[in-house]
């Protein structure tokens, strides 16, 4: 058993494709690194094991979701590390590459890491003189490493420059050192999707694409090629970082809303969001909510589509965990939630309120409507239904009149492109089918051939 496998605990968050860490210092302390401000898991984790943690550690201004140093600050007196650059608006240790902190028996090294964000830190854990491994945050990831566009156009190519010499500051460390990053597969911070979460500096001088370029000019050519959209609310949340977010003193919870008080919100501006599962909403659903089904994906598409300063409500269906809505909201800094529709559609339809619904097609029936691919470009480019028209779910709020008439929506499953419907409903698209599939069963289905590239891509 090496040590990882004995003191460091990984937490993932499946839906933003991130890691925070645990690590048990061995004497009923520990240290954790990148923490959301969701602290579920870390704190089941923590109580497992008997620890308190005493050290709170952010590699970097995360933009993807709000910080929990803070909270663990609050609620454990833990010491705060972080970036001196950052200009932390809080109580913390500000650090500088080439700081140590005495973590009793082990050491944490801070290094110099710009290049995902200006102030980005990475931490290498030692053993005396060994090197365990580094925390590295948004800098080195596995097979990549993460966006520098986050700072706008103007500085992405200046940052990848600063993300090249990073990397080539982290390969300086022996092959044997693990490799703990904090983005990962899912992450809309550019980890490539099928790679692992941890890795080593020697596997990644072997894999990673971007370490195999010739040159920095190479090296940053290949980094901003594979830069995609990214959620809008991580144009807010640095900021909201670097202030602090605020502590949580309770349990946040979810009221109940009458279906009067639903017609209410919605009438003074607010959101009604579906988070039933996209078949029930397609049966019925209020006229001019949004759907996004509860899974590990809400919270990103929560961010992407709607502002943080307006009331929310939602409609759920029986056994829906109420709690997973509220700390995905809360982990990306939306709390102007209203409360849930008290009895679901049924309440809704009981006090006489009309509702929509919206054809849910299987492939063989999904015939004589224009396609409309709501999925990523990458995911697009890699094999879509020829002459499709390509729209990015993220895109539809602008773009929304650049849909084709009466068209059948689709993405990979059937989730994505019941929220496409939704979006498209409320901008006064009508006759909409989503498809129950992806591009896959629909080629099946009608003998045709998945194409590949970019040719349909509007968004």
């Amino acid at each position: 058993m090496g040590f990882a496998d004995e003191h460091l605990i990984p937490l993932v968050d499946e839906g933003l494709g991130n890691s925070a860490y645990l690590l048990d210092l061995g004497d009923g302390r520990a240290l954790a690194m990148d923490a959301g401000r969701d602290l579920r898991a870390l704190r089941e984790a923590a109580e497992q094991r008997g620890l308190t943690v005493a050290y709170a550690a952010d590699t970097h201004l995360h933009a993807d979701f709000l910080s929990g140093a803070v909270q663990l600050g609050h609620d454990t007196g833990a010491t705060v590390l972080a970036s001196a650059a950052g200009r932390r608006a809080f109580a913390h240790r500000a650090l500088a590459g080439g700081d140590e902190v005495d973590l009793g028996g082990l050491t944490l090294r801070a290094l110099s890491t710009p290049g995902h964000t200006d102030e980005h830190l990475s931490f290498l854990l030692l053993d005396g003189g060994r090197e365990l491994g580094v925390f590295t945050g948004g800098s080195l990831i596995v097979n990549s490493a993460a966006r520098t566009d986050l700072l706008g156009p103007e500085r992405t190519e200046e940052l990848a420059r600063a993300q090249y010499r990073s990397l080539r500051l982290l390969t300086e460390l022996p092959d044997e050192t693990a490799v703990w990053p904090t983005h990962g597969a899912g992450s809309f911070c550019s980890a490539p999707p099928g790679t692992g979460r941890t890795s080593t500096i020697g596997a990644q001088r072997q894999t990673n694409p971007l370490l195999a370029a010739p040159d920095e000019n190479a090296f940053v050519d290949r980094l901003i090629a594979s830069l995609g959209t990214y959620p809008t609310y991580f144009d807010r949340l640095g900021e909201t970082n670097r202030r602090g977010p605020a502590v949580l003193t309770a349990q946040p919870v979810l009221p109940v809303l009458s279906a009067r008080q639903v017609q209410a919100l919605m009438a003074d501006g607010g959101y009604v969001v579906d988070v039933r599962p996209a078949a029930d909403y397609a049966a019925g659903h209020i006229p001019g909510s949004l759907s996004i089904p509860l899974r590990d994906q809400f919270a990103t598409w929560l961010g992407w589509l709607l502002p943080d300063t307006a009331p929310l409500a939602f409609v759920t269906s029986e056994g829906q965990d109420l709690s997973e809505i509220v700390w995905q909201a809360y982990k990306i800094g939306y709390e102007r939630l209203a409360g849930r529709l008290t009895g679901g559609m049924d309440a809704w339809l009981a006090d006489g309120n009309p509702q929509a619904t919206t054809a849910f097609l299987t492939a063989d029936r999904a015939v004589g409507r224009p396609y409309v691919d709501v999925r990523q470009q990458a995911e697009f480019a890699a094999g879509h239904v020829p002459g499709a028209v390509h729209l990015e779910l993220g895109s539809l709020p602008a773009a929304a009149g650049d849909a084709p008439t009466a068209p059948v929506v689709a993405c990979g499953h059937g989730e994505r492109a019941m929220t496409a419907a939704s979006l498209l409903e409320r901008a006064g698209h009508t006759d909409i089918a989503v498809l129950d599939g992806g591009p896959d069963d629909y080629t099946a289905a009608h003998g045709r051939q998945l194409a590949q590239g970019t040719e349909g891509h509007r968004s």
